[in-house]
């Protein structure tokens, strides 16, 4: 079996999404002075790599520390939606080509557009629409994308797109998680099995970073 770390690296100063606070990370202590090493990590719920919990958006909606722990290992289907233009929409027959939905828990979207973290040009991602939502939500199937966001991100360069968060609604309002932020997609065969175990925040679980690792059979 081989793995494959799919995670941004949580670093001071990183992305964020608009609006966010910063990320900051500081050396409380050294080993050179005080024998040890510490540093105080400064983030939010949904820094980097991070899995949405239906409480993220849902009144009354589950939390993370209130799924199974098993809940965060997927059986996951890579969907290839590279060279599409930015801000474009992907729908359902885009994530319908040679669906085998057999074990299937997750699907994640490839965009290519991990290839600009660190860049503004980042937030102009392509995004879903809310008949790829349905069509996810009637086949109970959660969600990851290697960009910030599912829905379209607003920035200066936003036209006749949908406003707020709808994919967020209609797939957290069904129960399902969503994964954002991922990285490398490329070098993963079209199955896979995907890892996302969020930090165990007890009570504010809306959101969490992960540390995202596909498992793949090397043969």
């Amino acid at each position: 079996m081989a793995s494959y770390d799919l995670s941004q690296p949580i670093s001071d100063g990183m992305p964020v999404y608009p609006g966010d606070p910063p990320v900051g990370l500081k050396q409380l202590a050294t080993v050179e002075t005080d024998g040890y090493a510490q540093t105080s990590l400064g983030i939010d719920s949904h820094t980097g790599t991070h899995i949405d919990a239906p409480a993220h958006m849902i009144t009354g909606g589950r939390r993370l520390d209130e799924f199974p722990v098993e809940t965060f290992r997927f059986t996951a289907r890579r969907v290839d939606c590279t060279r599409l233009a930015p801000r474009s929409e992907i729908g359902p027959d885009a994530l319908a080509a040679d669906f085998d939905g057999d074990g299937l828990d997750l699907l994640v979207v490839e965009t290519g557009w991990d290839d600009y973290w660190g860049t503004t040009h980042y937030f102009e991602h392509p995004f879903l629409n809310t008949g790829a939502a349905d069509w996810l939500a009637d086949r109970g199937l959660h969600l990851g994308i290697d960009a910030p966001n599912v829905d379209p991100t607003p920035t200066e360069h936003a036209a006749a797109e949908p406003t707020g968060y709808p994919v967020h609604q209609r797939l957290l309002g069904d129960g399902r998680l969503l994964l954002e932020n991922l990285r490398g997609l490329s070098r993963l065969p079209e199955c896979f099995e995907l890892h996302a175990y969020p930090l165990s925040i007890h009570g504010e679980g809306d959101g969490a970073p992960v540390r995202a690792v596909a498992v793949v059979d090397d043969q």
